[in-house]
């Protein structure tokens, strides 16, 4: 993907008004969006500068004072307020594409919007590409460039043909450090109670997660006629039989799914977001934030 297809000016204009706030507590400070469990705020150092009438003595580098005969008080970045934490999921079910854009390339177009807001409002964003392990990491700043290298890392990451979902989140969750939002956006293709047993790893640590779980209009509803060859992308399987024989089944069975994860999510105070390539993504995504707000 190329950094036009994941960045659409007009769409993050559109997110101007709107914040993602955290649900529960997380670590850091940042004008009351985020509530804090700490008393004052958590700094990083940054600079010096040299000592103004006023200044608090306690920022003092006697140290420095010692060598150089002159005051100079230390200069700190105040951190962040929150912690976002982008899961996206890089296997290569996510190139599915029966029109439009792939799975992958409407999940790197949302990472992106999500990413631009919350640098907005000076929250950290990280960002993890899953496959059957953790393919790219790159850790949480709420640097100015942070988004252009967010883009680097997603432009230059070839897709992994295999996924391990469980084993993929598990290493994530260790690399989740501090407290904050992750939001998994994948099409979340695997074996259920792996993928449940590694958010709850998540869950353990306090993170509030979001799950966008994506699907090509294809997987959902399977729209075909007539004798078709299914090809699975991971596996190479094939599987020639007639639409019209399966998609009863088919359909029941991805309702069956559908029901369980929602259930599994649930009972984990999990959102979960169902999107198809075809929605929107502008709309889609304004839709959920909004709904957000009024859940508080």
């Amino acid at each position: 993907m190329t950094h036009d297809q994941l960045v659409d000016p007009a769409f993050f204009s559109r997110l101007e008004n709107l914040e993602l706030r955290a649900r529960g507590i997380v670590e850091g400070f940042m004008h009351g969006l985020h509530r804090s469990p700490f008393v004052g705020f958590s700094v990083e150092f940054a600079s010096h500068r040299e000592y103004a009438q006023g200044d608090d003595l306690r920022h003092v580098n006697w140290k420095l004072f010692a060598r150089q005969r002159r005051l100079y008080v230390k200069q700190f970045d105040a951190e962040t307020n929150m912690n976002l934490y982008l899961l996206l999921d890089v296997s290569a079910s996510m190139g599915c594409r029966s029109k439009g854009i792939s799975k992958h390339e409407y999940g790197a177009a949302l990472a992106a919007a999500l990413a631009h807001l919350a640098l907005k409002q000076h929250d950290a964003v990280g960002l993890l590409l899953l496959a059957d392990e953790v393919v790219a990491h790159l850790p949480p700043r709420a640097r100015s460039h942070q988004l252009r290298e967010i883009l680097r890392v997603i432009e230059t990451t070839p897709p992994r043909r295999t996924s391990d979902s469980g084993r993929a989140f598990q290493q994530a969750a260790e690399l989740c450090n501090h407290r904050g939002i992750v939001v998994i956006l994948s099409d979340l293709f695997d074996d259920l109670e792996a993928l449940m047993k590694a958010i709850e790893r998540l869950r353990f640590r306090n993170h509030e997660v979001i799950v966008f779980h994506l699907w090509d209009p294809w997987e959902r509803y399977l729209p075909l006629e007539g004798h078709c060859r299914f090809h699975d992308i991971e596996t190479g399987e094939v599987l020639v039989t007639q639409a019209e024989g399966v998609r009863d089944d088919y359909l029941a069975a991805v309702q069956a799914w559908r029901d369980q994860l929602e259930t599994e999510c649930r009972n984990r105070a999990i959102d979960r977001v169902e999107l198809t390539t075809d929605d929107p993504l502008d709309q889609a995504l304004l839709d959920y934030l909004v709904r957000r707000a009024k859940a508080g």
